[in-house]
């Protein structure tokens, strides 16, 4: 029995032949063609599992199929060319296709795109029959229109930020596997290579024994990348290698291991800008971005605002064994108005203050900070022109000292917090010698 149906498009007798034999031999039923119209006969008989198409035809181009088996089927495509360039390569990836290829290639590499495509294809089956045995997401706090249109996709793709990630992880076969959460910006970038992939004893000073890294600690369940955005380009060629190829090496180690994770990546960056300004590779961030996931920030859905507040209450009354019941009408305006700079992970952090400071089982209004209240007495301006004037590059490093303090030493939200891109903000923080 075949293990996979595989449509191979391409206008060029003798490589489509050699494509066939070499997928046919691997026990795959091969569909070949060579243009557009022979394609869509065949895919009208039996869609494909995974489809190789070309871009340039006598009757078209590939893409045109592409879209059509985009809509229509949960086949993984992947485009080849002999024309290759960054902005057809985009192009394509962004209307769906899920790798390209650029001739001539290796029949090796071939086969590590079948692999990974057939993994594309298996998820896309799995969230069809998972959704059908799910409800929206129990972890999951929110009712607003955005939040169930993020449920809703979530249901589709699930067998993130966060509990978004645990609910992929819950709801997938992997669930009786590790889920392991790496915080990418918890980790400085000298020692994120050995705490992603291990090191070998003796690699450096401090290795007195071998490690085993993350990467390897989540086999057979689901890695979880948060603020993917802060791993440096070193880094990002790296896992790029271990993303294609399913391989990596320990720091000091010869020999390449596999293992076998799902890989889940969340960022608060808009790393299309990353691409183009160099900070992310565009080749990565495609490989990632095979079902992408926006979560809307909390000031778009005021709505969800009581529900949330209401799930951390009974968190951190569990907790500081408090016993806060409800929320006064006067509490939950002030939290609704209030414009969240730090997301749902500042909300988070107000209730757990207030909660704890409570004496009762109302949470009224003066449970809550200063600056939530918009209390007179809260912090004054950060600007204030004074007789003499100001000192702009002062006032420029006191902001970025007070972005980082409020985001917790984290420069990507910082830079949210000043508007500014990561490159933006790390080329301030060397300029002033500010200390994360």
């Amino acid at each position: 029995m075949a293990e996979a149906r595989i449509l191979v498009l391409d206008d060029d007798e003798l490589l489509r032949t050699v494509i066939a034999e070499r997928l046919d031999r691997q026990g795959h039923e091969v569909m070949a063609a060579g243009s557009l119209a022979e394609a869509r006969g065949l895919v009208a008989q039996a869609a494909p599992d995974v489809a190789f198409l070309d871009i340039k035809l006598p009757d078209g181009e590939g893409t045109e199929l592409l879209r059509e088996l985009v809509e229509t089927t949960d086949a993984a495509v992947i485009m080849m060319t002999a024309h290759a360039t960054v902005q057809s390569a985009v192009a394509a990836l962004k209307l769906g296709a899920r790798d390209f290829l650029e001739k001539p290639f290796s029949l090796d590499r071939l086969d590590s795109r079948v692999a990974a495509a057939l993994e594309v294809t298996a998820l896309r089956r799995e969230v069809r029959a998972l959704r059908e045995q799910h409800g929206p997401g129990g972890d999951i706090v929110g009712s607003s229109a955005a939040m169930q249109e993020v449920l809703d996709l979530v249901e589709r793709i699930a067998p993130g930020k966060g509990v978004v990630a645990h609910l992929i992880h819950r709801l997938s076969p992997r669930a009786d596997g590790p889920f392991v959460n790496v915080t990418c910006s918890a980790l400085a970038e000298t020692v994120m290579e050995s705490e992603l992939f291990g090191h070998e004893k003796g690699a450096f000073t401090d290795a007195r024994t071998t490690k085993r890294g993350l990467v390897e600690l989540a086999d057979g369940g689901t890695l979880f990348l948060d603020e993917i955005g802060e791993v440096s380009t070193r880094i990002q060629s790296k896992l790029l290698r271990f993303i294609e190829e399913k391989a990596f090496r320990r720091v000091g180690g010869t020999r390449d291991l596999s293992v076998n994770a799902r890989l889940v990546a969340a960022t608060n960056r808009d790393l299309e800008e990353e691409v183009e300004s160099g900070d992310f590779r565009a080749d990565l961030y495609y490989r990632l971005r095979v079902v992408p996931i926006v979560i809307p920030p909390l000031r778009e859905r005021p709505e969800d605002i009581p529900d949330l507040a209401k799930h951390f209450v009974e968190t951190f009354n569990a907790e500081f064994g408090k016993r806060v019941r409800r929320i006064a009408p006067e509490t939950l305006d002030l939290l609704r108005r209030f414009p969240w700079p730090g997301n749902v992970r500042e909300l988070r952090n107000v209730i757990e203050r207030s909660v704890l400071l409570s004496n009762g089982d109302v949470l009224g209004p003066d449970m809550l900070p200063p600056e939530v209240r918009g209390d007179a007495a809260g912090p004054r301006p950060m600007l204030e022109l004074g007789p003499d004037g100001l000192d702009i590059e002062e006032l420029e490093r006191q902001l970025l000292e007070e972005a980082l303090r409020r985001a917790g030493g984290n420069r990507t939200e910082a830079g949210r917090l000043l508007g500014l891109s990561r490159h933006q903000i790390r080329n301030r923080l060397n300029k002033y010698g500010v200390d994360e």
